[in-house]
């Protein structure tokens, strides 16, 4: 049997699967995330700088080099604080360097 697939977009797959919802969910908030705090970061790192994977309370930032992630750690305590601010639950925020 010859079958096709046709693309389906990531919100109409959701509906049929609440994991991959979840996880859509996930994604979208941990962008929301990242643009709550970006005025914070110096300008030169935000290229760096990607929102990553959000596991209860903690939150992680995907970061391109050690370079740029010794210096974001040095703003991590204001981007915690802005988040909590803006009603987040964050009690860290944990870099994972490597370019994605």
């Amino acid at each position: 049997m010859n079958r096709r697939y046709h693309p389906v977009p990531l919100h109409e797959a959701a509906l049929d699967a609440p994991s991959l919802a979840r996880l859509a969910q996930l994604a979208r908030e941990s962008g929301e995330r990242l643009k709550a705090v970006e005025q914070l970061i110096p300008l030169a790192l935000r290229p760096a700088v990607r929102p990553g994977p959000i596991d209860g309370a903690s939150w992680c930032l995907l970061v391109d080099s050690n370079a740029a992630a010794a210096k974001l750690r040095q703003v991590l305590p204001a981007l915690q604080q802005q988040l909590s601010n803006r009603g987040w639950e964050v009690t860290s925020i944990r870099l994972k360097v490597g370019r994605g």
